[in-house]
């Protein structure tokens, strides 16, 4: 039996594997220590007796010892984990492609001459997120966010193209021209048109730095991976920025777990 851990800054994401059969556990983070390896072990039932080999990643987990009761801690590096996580996911065949992890910021991954690499990240993410609508609308949960954003209408916050100007060349004109402007003026808003911009924006932010990344690696598609761009009106807004460079997004069931699904992959691709 092997086990996984991500350790991100909200969330770490926990994968069992058992005979080829994978469980999936999330818990609220807290410091990357030993103590909470253990107390998660602890929470679902796991005696480390059953325990082969233990690989994490994320946060500082590579400070942590290399051995817990015997048991091999596996330390690798994210690079590594979100690519082989979306590799696994999608049962992806190419010889190049692009990964785009999106947690509590954003990160750039691809795959090329027969390795990963970090081609960039942004610091704009679910924690970007959560921390504006706490700021805004006093909510900082994301299902909540979510829930109101589906509701709300990002137009009586976000000024669009054809607002403002008559074209700007083939760009279409309900696309943003600029996020939140008419809070300038405007008082006939409310929390769920908040939540909608705000979700746009987070969306529109990704969006941007996938395709750019995109055009100068040289392909056509993106695998998203993450649980910010399952969020519809995030992925609304991701949508609508790949689209202006003809680039195409990919989702798929479990994509939240894809570091755990990746690290599982790396021990048993090189252990």
């Amino acid at each position: 039996m092997e086990i996984a851990f991500d350790f991100g800054i909200t969330n770490t994401d926990v994968a069992v594997q058992d005979k080829q059969e994978l469980t999936f556990y999330t818990f609220s983070s807290k410091k990357v220590e030993i103590g909470f390896i253990l107390e998660i072990l602890s929470e679902i039932n796991l005696d480390t007796e059953l325990i082969a080999k233990i690989a994490v990643t994320g946060g500082k987990s590579s400070d942590l010892q290399d051995a817990l009761d015997g048991i091999p801690i596996i330390k690798i590096n994210e690079v590594e984990a979100v690519g082989h996580g979306a590799k696994e996911l999608y049962q992806i065949k190419d010889n190049k492609f692009m990964a785009v992890s999106t947690g509590t910021g954003t990160a750039c991954v691809a795959y090329m001459d027969k390795e990963f690499r970090h081609l960039g990240g942004i610091s704009v993410g679910g924690g970007t997120l959560q921390g504006l609508s706490n700021l805004t609308i006093d909510i900082n949960k994301a299902d909540e966010i979510e829930e109101l954003s589906r509701v709300g209408n990002k137009k009586n916050l976000d000024a669009l193209i054809g607002e403002v100007v008559n074209n700007i060349g083939s760009l279409n004109p309900d696309i943003t021209a600029s996020n939140f402007s008419k809070a300038r003026n405007k008082t006939n808003f409310n929390n769920e048109d908040i939540a909608s911009s705000i979700s746009n924006m987070v969306g529109e932010v990704i969006g941007t730095v996938a395709y750019l990344n995109a055009l100068l690696l040289g392909v056509s598609n993106i695998y998203f991976i993450g649980r910010v761009s399952k969020m519809n009106t995030v992925k609304k807004g991701i949508e609508k920025r790949l689209n202006l460079a003809g680039i195409s997004g990919n989702y798929i069931e479990k994509q939240e777990f894809a570091n755990v699904i990746g690290a599982i992959a790396y021990l048993n691709a090189n252990t």
